[in-house]
């Protein structure tokens, strides 16, 4: 028996788009002899397509895209995941399934059970859980089917659910799995994938044949990277990462394998591609095709433009230079160098006289109160609505260049740097950008060297560097860190030798500045916990206040 695995891009409410490419890649499985291929969870409408799930045109729209898909099965199995009805009225409207189609006919079907609803995963409002298991034959093999999250409880250890499913499924003794998936990338999720299908594969003695997405759906992204793994635990083959691919294995082969073939998992090359993958569909699914950016030069609009220039081609990149009276002439300069480095177009206007204007208009409402920061933010805002007008007036999108340090603590003006349509690198900390910086140099010095090497300053006053009203980055992101991705309050970050003030100062900072996160754009996600829709704390709230 040969296998195919179709690894691709959808776009969610594509029904047409998503239905043509599965056609498609069934004609590439054939041409490669396939018996069976395979489509990722949900591929019909995309993952995750979250409220339209409560359209019934929408569920109408995946039932017809299923039905294209049996009269392609006439001398192929096809396998696929996507929403289906609940015949029953108790319980919810719908099942997250994967379908076995062949012969025109659809010969099964198996229900998701384990329905995340943590993070970005919010999968119980929508479905309800599989409660009967079995397996399909196919040409002499029985073949356990399974949905994603039904392999991550293995043994029944993980707390969040009560049943295994393959536990269930193992005693209708299947020769395979093949489990259907959309898990989302985070610079760790590779090696925990891995980790989860291996425990399986030791537990059940059966190969595993694991299908995922790729592409970027907003903030989430995708990374691929789909597995066939032999009985013994080997890695038969790690498929691409951040690219599309429809490969066809032997059975036969992956029983008899006994060597692992595994890809490198350097975090910054996996942050890289994955931003440059988020920038592109971002911009490909919308239908735009240019951006704009604010070039300051300072590290991160550096490095903003460096992706979206990999990601857009430099044809579609456009950068503003914005220097006030308060910018080093190394601000100019440094910016002129990136640009020229990456062959993009630029313009500067100079914003002291606009600056000015504003001041002279506010000044019988400021009267004599000394400079601020109402003074740093009508500069920031300046920008920010320079960089719209032409957004506005030629249909480019502005991307976002905050750090994640920077958006924790509430260090940009909204209106103004916080303005975009896309937050580019808001989900890394200020030390993983100069890390970033350094793997983006690791060939050539495509950013320069004075950029990364200077102080990081805001440029809004004389003489004004982050370190005057933030701690030094490699402190405080430490800090961000355990209190952001792992949860720790006060009392615990307190014991792990951090100063108390510190801490309660930079807690106070992330709690208080909530309501600028909630109005900024969509941030990429590469971490564990990102901001956006999988960290959700109230606005309003006295908690570590």
């Amino acid at each position: 028996m040969k296998i195919a695995i179709a690894q691709l891009n959808y776009i969610i409410g594509d029904f047409e788009g998503n239905t043509s490419k599965m056609l498609k890649s069934v004609e590439v499985a054939k041409n490669q002899g396939a018996d069976i291929v395979a489509f990722s969870e949900l591929a019909t409408c995309g993952y995750p397509p979250r409220d339209f799930l409560e359209f019934d045109d929408f569920i109408r729209r995946a039932d017809e895209s299923v039905e294209k898909l049996k009269q392609a099965s006439r001398d192929i199995a096809i396998i696929v995941g996507t929403p289906t009805v609940n015949p029953v009225i108790e319980g919810k409207d719908l099942y997250n399934s994967v379908l076995f189609l062949y012969e025109g006919e659809e010969k099964f079907r198996q229900h998701k059970t384990l329905l995340p609803t943590y993070d970005i995963f919010d999968e119980y409002r929508y479905f309800e859980p599989a409660s009967e298991w079995g397996v399909v034959e196919f040409k002499g093999k029985k073949i356990a089917l399974n949905i994603c999250e039904d392999l991550w409880n293995i043994g029944n250890e993980n707390p969040l659910y009560t049943i295994n499913p393959m536990d269930e499924v193992i005693k209708y003794d299947p020769d395979l799995i093949i489990n259907v998936s959309a898990s989302p990338f985070d610079y760790n999720q590779a090696k925990k994938r891995l980790h989860v299908l291996k425990a399986n594969v030791d537990r059940y003695k059966i190969p595993l044949f694991y299908i995922n997405h790729i592409g970027a759906q907003t903030e989430l992204i995708f990374d691929g990277g789909s597995v066939v793994m032999s009985p013994n635990g080997k890695i038969f083959n790690e498929m691409t990462y951040f690219k599309e691919e429809i490969k066809t294995f032997d059975l036969d082969e992956v029983m008899k394998n006994t060597r692992s073939v595994e890809q490198p998992k350097d975090k910054m090359a996996l942050i890289h591609d994955a931003l440059v993958l988020g920038i592109k569909d971002y911009f490909g699914k919308l239908g735009f095709k240019k951006a704009i950016i604010g070039l300051s030069g300072g590290l991160d609009s550096a490095l903003t433009t460096v992706l979206a220039t990999e990601a857009l081609g430099n044809e579609n990149v456009f950068v503003l230079m914005m220097p006030s009276q308060f910018s080093s002439k190394h601000s100019i300069t440094d910016s002129i160098d990136l640009a020229d480095n990456l062959g993009i177009d630029y313009e500067i206007i100079k914003i002291e006289d606009i600056y000015t204007e504003f001041i002279e208009k506010l000044k019988p409402i400021f009267k004599d109160k000394p400079f601020n920061v109402a003074e740093e933010n009508i500069q920031a805002r300046t920008r920010g609505t320079l960089l719209m007008g032409v957004s506005n007036k030629f249909g480019h999108i502005l991307l976002n260049t905050t750090n994640k340090s920077e958006m924790a603590v509430g260090y940009g003006t909204l209106y103004g740097d916080l303005a975009g349509g896309l937050s580019v690198i808001a989900d890394i900390y200020k030390t993983e950008a100069y890390q970033l910086a350094e793997y983006i140099n690791r060939d050539d010095q495509i950013i320069p060297c004075h950029i990364i090497n200077k102080p990081p300053s805001a440029e809004l006053r004389p003489n004004q560097y982050d370190s005057d009203s933030l701690p030094d980055y490699d402190i405080l992101d430490k800090v961000l860190y355990e209190y952001i991705e792992k949860r720790q309050g006060p009392k615990e970050l307190v014991a792990m030798g951090f100063d108390e003030k510190l801490v309660k100062r930079v807690l106070r900072l992330v709690n208080m500045n909530e309501f600028k996160r909630y109005q900024t754009a969509p941030v990429l996600r590469v971490s564990e916990k990102a901001f956006g829709v999988g960290r959700r704390v109230p606005i309003v709230a006295r908690y570590l206040s």
